[in-house]
């Protein structure tokens, strides 16, 4: 049913109000501005139901990676649909697109990476990482290894042992904290290593070394295992310094704990390789994956396990209590198949890596002339702006905090373009397969939005 076509776009915001409760959202806040109404998409583009375009340069919620309207991943669920549109890996059974899934899974993933536990979504994948971990101690005869070490800005979904493994402060004042999470300081050099004075190579070391220091502070004999982003997405794209992830695997080659590299953003291309880890040359004993798997077509998460932790899951017998309702939904298994089809086709991850990614690179980093840059930064299509009020003077930070960065997101839309603002940085993670002419669009409209913010705060005598 197309309610867009028999109803008025204040007619449908009302209704939204009325029933709807949006997520991360502050209710009052949006029942005051009314929703914006998305009515279809196409490409790189998404148009509202007034008939307004916009370049997602979100790729949706960092998902997107072939585009919006392929056919081919529509028609797969279809004829999934008609054929078999549900049914359980529960209680000993498995359908045939599961089974495919799991196989092209091993395939693509590091080397090591043989099993997968299918769910729904990323918050689901990094709940099951939690159960896996702990049982795996257990079944080691270390149950007392239950401490998990994740990193400030971390972001590792919503449900409670996923935020409470991130490291979103906000989300912890709400929903609690549960035993057993530890947060280090995260490898972000432009808000934390600048400030001690420190280059981003001696930042990226001192970091890690913050890993080590909670192991030792903490016990190894207690310590579980290390969560962290390839890249901390939804924290802000903090990429870290060179010199991070080399300490951080010494680190972990040195000491009997679990490393989970969380995918569920830099997976399947967005950093110009299959995964975040083979960007960094990482080995993972789990790896929770999720977005880009489908395009976000269908929900579907998954959790890729390796030969050292299935030793102990399987052991000698005894049932895994864990699953969801939805673990290798059918309908989402053809989705997710038919996407890394047209990856794998279409050479679009080679494609980021050789012209995608130097583009918007290249666009992305003469921005960093704009008068309230302090820092672009980017790998592969993956990256952030640092609003700042006075680049003579780094340390100073627009008060109070998220307020700017709000502002130049609502502007940008107001120009055409989707951008997030995490705090005061702008970020983008558009769809792999944007093209030159799009990345030159994308790259006028920030520029538009920046002049556009900067002349907003300089009417306002915040900015010079």
């Amino acid at each position: 049913m197309n309610l867009a076509a028999n109803l008025s776009t204040e007619d449908l915001q009302n209704l939204d109000t009325a029933h709807h409760l949006h997520p991360f959202t502050d209710y009052a806040a949006l029942a005051k501005e009314g929703s914006r109404v998305i009515t279809k998409a196409d490409g790189c583009y998404l148009w509202d139901s007034n008939g307004n375009r916009y370049l997602d340069g979100m790729a949706g919620l960092w998902c997107m990676q072939v585009g919006y309207g392929r056919h081919e991943i529509a028609d797969a669920v279809h004829r999934q649909m008609l054929e078999l549109p549900y049914y359980n890996t529960f209680f000993k059974t498995t359908h045939p697109p599961a089974v495919a899934l799991s196989q092209k899974l091993a395939e693509l993933t590091p080397e090591g990476l043989d099993h997968v536990f299918f769910a729904g979504s990323g918050s689901e994948a990094n709940d099951t990482v939690m159960r896996m971990v702990r049982y795996y101690w257990a079944r080691a005869g270390k149950p007392e290894k239950q401490v998990i070490i994740g990193r400030k800005f971390g972001y590792h979904g919503s449900t409670v042992a996923a935020a409470a493994m991130g490291g979103m402060g906000g989300m912890h004042e709400q929903a609690g904290m549960i035993p057993g999470v530890h947060h280090i300081t995260p490898p972000y050099w432009f808000d934390i290593g600048r400030a001690q004075g420190m280059s981003p190579e001696e930042f990226g070391r001192a970091a890690a070394h913050e890993l080590e220091k909670a192991i030792d502070e903490i016990g190894e004999d207690k310590v579980a295992a290390f969560i962290a982003e390839p890249i901390q997405g939804a924290g802000g794209v903090i990429i870290p310094p060179e010199s991070y992830w080399p300490e951080v695997k010494r680190i972990l080659a040195e000491r009997d704990i679990l490393f989970i590299a969380d995918e569920v953003i830099c997976g399947f291309g967005r950093t110009g390789e299959w995964f975040g880890s083979d960007y960094y040359g990482l080995k993972p004993d789990l790896m929770p994956m999720a977005k880009g798997m489908s395009s976000g077509y269908l929900p579907i998460s998954a959790v890729m396990v390796s030969g050292k932790v299935l030793e102990h899951l399987v052991g000698e017998g005894g049932e895994f209590y864990h699953g969801y309702t939805y673990s290798g939904h059918p309908a989402s298994c053809a989705a997710a198949l038919a996407n890394i089809e047209i990856l794998q086709r279409e050479k679009i991850v080679e494609r980021v890596k050789s012209v995608a990614a130097p583009a918007l690179q290249k666009a992305w980093f003469a921005l960093e002339d704009h008068p309230l840059v302090g820092e672009a930064r980017m790998v592969g299509l993956v990256g952030a702006l640092e609003l700042v009020p006075d680049k003579s003077d780094m340390s100073k930070r627009f008060a109070p905090v998220g307020e700017i960065g709000t502002l130049c997101r609502d502007i940008s839309f107001r120009n055409g373009l989707v951008m997030r603002a995490v705090r005061d940085a702008m970020i983008i993670s558009p769809p792999l397969v944007i093209s030159e002419d799009e990345i030159a669009e994308l790259a006028r409209l920030v520029r538009k939005t920046l002049d556009d913010t900067h002349a907003e705060l300089k009417s306002r005598g915040m900015v010079a």
